[in-house]
């Protein structure tokens, strides 16, 4: 059984900065084999988790994304129509047996198997992200159940399909509407908020070691401080990284002292027309200002 300081090292391995309690989290619901619901605002590294599980435990990740029109045939399976077409065709061609042929044609050679299936028909233990299942309908959610209470799926042509081996299972939330409290019941939960103003230069300096440290430290700031201001997306981790990149590869080593070029290059931050639009070059000044104030560079300094 991998123990929790284990899971922190190979999530940072994987380039996931975790704090102790999301760690934690992760090593229960590997003890207890149980799903992992990660809620959130959009941005705070949710999914990553999954892909830094995949990554440090070498498993196969399968990525079931959520949406209002998700139906079984997309999350669970299908069956392949053309080439029971085809299997059909030839055998009337070649004149062969047809008494088994609604037998032979229900059978895993002709079943296209989706996120859902792949990951409880696979031989070597997978991660399975079930992303945004918020975005599902309740109908979908409650199919859920007996996958995630039994780790099996029922086909009505061929029977149940029970698990080759149980994945870990991460199911992520924006909170765009209220989750059953039964889904709630079967998953281990955690909330996902935001990372500190250290943890994030510590993200921002493992994932984009080529920036300048100090250049680093007043990106952050700057973001951190963006965060508090009222706007329709506020921008997460990877517009950050983005953002750093962008100030990067205009070579600077830190926060330019011009506003202006500082504005030229936030459509890395802001996705949104009124959010562009409300961030005059004085309103950045201001937060340019502010986020050289109170850096803490002693801190900085040990994640060099």
């Amino acid at each position: 059984m991998i123990l929790q300081p284990e899971i922190t090292r190979l999530l940072d391995a994987s380039g996931y900065v975790v704090d102790d309690s999301l760690s934690t989290l992760v090593w229960m619901a590997l003890a207890l084999d149980r799903p992992l619901l990660l809620e959130g605002e959009a941005g705070v590294g949710k999914t990553a988790i999954a892909q830094a599980l995949s990554t440090g435990l070498k498993r196969p990740l399968f990525r079931l994304q959520c949406h209002e029109s998700l139906d079984l045939n997309q999350a669970v399976y299908e069956w392949n129509y053309s080439k029971q077409l085809l299997e059909i065709r030839m055998r009337e061609a070649e004149k062969g047996a047809t008494s088994s042929l609604r037998q032979d044609l229900f059978t895993e050679e002709f079943l296209l198997k989706r996120p859902l299936m792949q990951a409880i028909t696979s031989t070597q233990p997978a991660v399975l992200l079930i992303d945004e299942i918020d975005r599902a309908d309740e109908s979908f959610e409650a199919y859920l159940l007996e996958v995630l209470g039994e780790f099996q799926i029922s086909v009505p042509e061929l029977g149940t399909v029970k698990a080759a081996s149980h994945p870990i299972v991460i199911l992520t939330s924006n909170g765009t509407r209220d989750l059953s409290d039964a889904l709630r019941r079967r998953c281990l939960y955690h909330y996902v908020d935001y990372p500190s103003l250290p943890r994030e230069i510590e993200i921002v300096k493992k994932l984009v070691p080529e920036a300048n440290l100090l250049l680093v430290q007043q990106a952050v700031s700057f973001v951190q401080k963006l965060r508090k201001q009222d706007l329709e997306k506020v921008p997460g981790i990877a517009e950050t990284l983005d953002w750093v990149r962008v100030l990067c590869a205009m070579k600077q080593d830190s926060m330019p002292d011009d506003p202006a070029i500082i504005r030229s290059c936030l459509s890395a931050l802001l996705k949104t027309r009124s959010d562009q639009w409300q961030m005059g070059t004085e309103i950045v000044a201001k937060l340019q200002s502010e986020s050289r104030v109170g850096i803490d560079v002693g801190i900085a300094g040990d994640l060099r």
